[in-house]
């Protein structure tokens, strides 16, 4: 299911002037919907409920009241209303609205708290608020909403409205969002019924009319470039294969302005790239290497080049994984999915941005003809490598990848891959892992990630890993020990990247849900997003 997201600008309304409180809201009011939402602080509540003094000081509730026939006071008095932050009160329809000219029938009362405190003024707090307001709006009777962005803004800085209204359509679409919808269905009988909040609109004024509009257009672009990246990752392996993402790849340039080119395994032979090919020996099926192009940019200019790992199933080859929860290995693909959906919402929303994806996909099947842990392999740069383990499949097509991109004389050059089950030993499932060794880069992705939720945290790229990697028979071995496994992994792959700016993040932790909610989480689509976003 898809909810449709849209602006709507009321120029002179603002529920914080007494001077056009009134006529802000009995216009917003009159609106035919089934639900207004609006956003009311504890400074709000107190003044409602306190003298008369501070009524006139605080008007917003007390001039809701009025219009609403005394459902507010009504609500206050029966232990509705509440000072706390994300609490929740729904005002239905009566009769004695309509003799106001109210239309809306509801009206959805969020709590922001108490927003004296500076400190209180974040993202994680409006993501709180967002989340139980969207909650009301799911599984309902209710259909459409109108969502009056300035009430539940925390300053006043057009950024960071930019970044709430973003933040809302990221969590709208992930509320609604129903594996199948988007791809044939794989369930005989489907017990998830669909979801009846079908439009959603932003309301605003005229002080952040620009800034609504252009963060709904990027809101609904992220949407679906994580709805992308979840549909690959969510698709069983026998479906989603190599040659799948190829055609997934290629229909999105029938669908964008994207450049799409797949190389086949001939043309990966004449590139020489042995390291990523090693990888695929024991499969039947034909590995693909996908090349995506934004140019969305200048002429010459350099551009931004993201590559995904695309394992779309990992066995561990002949290091083999035990059974157990081996069927997430089709998640091991999901570098390439986020890669993917990002440069479809890169795309939709004509980011004035050179930006190129690049996918490396094969699956790593045990056979009679797989490598084995001690055979050495050539890479795509000349540097031979051990393979010491097979399971330690991830670096071996990444290496081969991050050498190929040279050819672009990047800017930027941010590798995605699912690399280590250290990282999710290190970190859990809230942050991903970020290795960089520069600085200006380090810095733009971690801002980017708290801009959208979408977290990193930086790990350790010291030279001193690398001895781990020493091999007595190759230029380096392809694992260092279970000590420092991530950062190990990490600085293999720093060996293939000396020519341009480059970052690593390792998203095991952070692309998939285990248990009851298992799937994938479209992460790290919003961060990459915001990262080019803030770059153009």
């Amino acid at each position: 299911m898809t909810i449709q997201f849209s602006t709507k600008i009321f120029p002179q309304a603002d529920l914080g002037s007494q001077k056009s409180l009134k006529s802000s809201l009995k216009s917003l009011l009159a609106q035919s919907t089934d639900c207004l939402i609006l956003a009311y602080s504890k400074v709000d509540l107190d003044g409602f409920g306190g003298s008369k003094a501070a009524k006139a000081k605080s008007g917003f509730l007390a001039e809701l009241d009025q219009l609403l026939g005394g459902s507010v006071n009504h609500a206050n008095v029966v232990g509705d209303l509440d000072s706390k932050q994300a609490s929740i009160c729904v005002l239905r329809t009566e009769k004695t609205w309509a003799t106001n000219g109210v239309k809306a029938k509801r009206v959805l009362l969020v709590g922001l708290g108490d927003l004296q405190l500076a400190s209180e003024r974040t993202l994680i707090l409006y993501s709180k608020i967002a989340r139980a307001a969207l909650k009301v709006l799911s599984g309902n009777a209710i259909k459409n909403a109108i969502w009056f962005v300035p009430s539940f803004s925390l300053t006043h800085q057009g950024s960071f409205i930019t970044d709430e209204v973003r933040l809302t359509i990221q969590y709208a679409g992930d509320q609604a969002y129903r594996f199948g919808v988007r791809q044939p269905a794989m369930k005989f009988k489907v017990k998830d019924s669909p979801d009846t909040f079908k439009h959603l609109v932003f309301a605003g004024n005229d002080a952040c009319s620009k800034e609504l509009k252009e963060a709904v257009a990027q809101g609904i672009a992220m949407v679906e470039g994580m709805n992308l990246a979840k549909d690959l990752g969510n698709l069983p392996p026998n479906i989603c294969t190599p040659t799948y993402l190829g055609k997934a790849a290629q229909g999105l340039s029938k669908k964008v302005s994207l450049k799409v080119e797949v190389l086949g395994l001939k043309q990966i032979e004449a590139l020489g790239m042995g390291s990523f090919l090693s990888v695929t020996k024991g499969s039947d099926t034909p590995p693909q290497f996908i090349v995506m192009r934004h140019q969305g940019g200048k002429a010459g200019e350099a551009p931004i080049v993201l590559v995904g790992k695309g394992i779309t199933f990992d066995t561990g080859g002949i290091s083999l994984k035990p059974g157990e929860a081996m069927d997430e290995m089709k998640y091991d693909m999901c570098g390439a999915a986020s890669v993917m959906g990002t440069m479809y919402a890169a795309a939709l929303m004509k980011l004035k941005k050179n930006v190129i994806g690049v996918v490396p996909t094969c699956e790593n099947m045990p056979s009679g003809s797989a490598t084995r842990p001690g055979d050495i392999v050539k890479s795509m740069s000349g540097q031979t490598i051990e393979v010491l383990n097979t399971d330690a499949e991830g670096r071996l097509i990444l290496c081969d990848a991050l050498t190929y991109v040279e050819r672009f004389k990047p800017k930027v050059v941010i590798d995605v891959a699912t690399l280590t089950g250290a990282c999710i030993i290190a970190l859990g499932h809230v942050h991903s892992g970020l290795f960089s060794d520069d600085e200006g880069l380090v810095n733009a992705l971690t801002k980017a990630g708290k801009a959208s939720l979408d977290t990193v945290w930086r790990l350790p790229l010291d030279a001193a890993y690398h001895e781990q990697l020493k091999s007595n028979f190759a230029d380096v071995a392809n694992i260092g020990g279970r000590p420092a496994g991530s950062v190990t992994a990490a600085c293999f792959l720093s060996r293939f990247t000396e020519k341009y700016h480059w970052a690593h993040l390792d998203i095991a932790g952070t692309a998939w849900k285990s248990g009851a909610a298992k799937g994938s989480t479209g992460r790290p689509v919003p961060l990459l997003l915001n990262y080019l976003i803030e770059q153009s």
